[in-house]
């Protein structure tokens, strides 16, 4: 059934196509999507990422090969888009403040880890492509370093507008707040993430973890 419907949905296959690309028109987006759809299903199915292939795909979308090297020149490419579909998009940022900034920067990192733990498909997508370095390293390249760009930014906002110490690197700070919160959402997928993780990951990193300041013996603690 699921074969047919993709099939169905693929009008522009074939010689109809052919010259629908020749007179310039835009590229089927249900064809496209009937291609990636067919992807996530054998995923769903348990094949690995190693072991799908575009004559795999093609067959379960119903279209040829051709179809697909239209879009992507090769499987990688394929993958990369895969990818891209499971990933949430950036948060709009407050602008209020950096603080503020770097607070909904984090909690997409949190929302992130949770919907990773709760997609099977997505946790062993991530997983498989670490095997595969070109996929992955472009990944980084198109996601990650856009998104690392970005809250670099807002640090160096941040240090400007005096919200944070000027005596510190900035991909220092970055890697302390982001950092944290990909150990809770990656490294280690059976702790917790609470709403406020966000919050409480800033709060730490600008008190620092030393112990508070005690009274000196014989002196009075100052009311408020």
């Amino acid at each position: 059934m699921r074969e047919r419907d993709h099939r169905e949905r693929d009008h522009g296959d074939g010689d109809g196509d052919k010259k629908e690309l020749r007179r310039g028109r835009p590229r089927s987006e249900a064809v496209e999507r009937a291609i990636l759809e067919a992807a996530v299903a054998l995923l769903e199915d348990g094949v690995p990422l190693g072991g799908l292939s575009i004559e795999r795909i093609a067959r379960t979308a119903g279209v040829g090969k051709a179809t697909i090297y239209r879009r992507w020149p090769g499987k990688e490419a394929l993958f990369l888009d895969l990818l891209r579909e499971f990933e949430p998009q950036d948060p709009e940022l407050p602008g209020t403040s950096a603080l503020d900034d770097l607070r909904a920067l984090l909690e997409s990192v949190r929302r992130r880890g949770v919907a990773q733990r709760s997609s099977v498909i997505l946790h062993n997508v991530v997983v498989e492509m670490k095997s595969h370095p070109r996929l992955w390293e472009e990944y980084h390249r198109t996601v990650v370093a856009p998104r690392r760009a970005a809250t670099l930014a807002v640090i160096r906002r941040g240090i400007e507008a005096g919200e944070l110490r000027a005596d510190l690197d900035p991909e220092l700070i970055n890697d302390l707040l982001v950092g944290s919160m990909l150990m809770r959402t990656i490294h280690r997928p059976t702790a917790p993430l609470p709403d406020d993780l966000a919050e409480q990951i800033i709060g730490v990193a600008l008190q620092g973890v030393g112990p508070h300041p005690q009274p000196s013996p014989g002196r009075e603690t100052p009311g408020p």
